[in-house]
């Protein structure tokens, strides 16, 4: 269930860093900080996997 879990979560950052990445451009003020967020969200959503989930072999 844990694995379950952070999968979705993991996904659900993914998708929301690219909506970020989209609609930091059509903005007029504060473009750079959510294009940041979504950098931070896409990058958060790949190290989830990698450094929470159990090794499967």
């Amino acid at each position: 269930m844990s694995t379950v879990l952070a999968f979705v979560v993991s996904f659900v950052l993914f998708i929301g860093g690219m909506f970020l990445f989209g609609f930091a451009f059509s903005l007029t003020a504060w473009q750079g900080p959510v294009f940041v967020g979504g950098i931070l969200a896409v990058s958060l959503a790949l190290a989830m996997p990698a450094h929470l989930l159990t090794r499967a072999d």
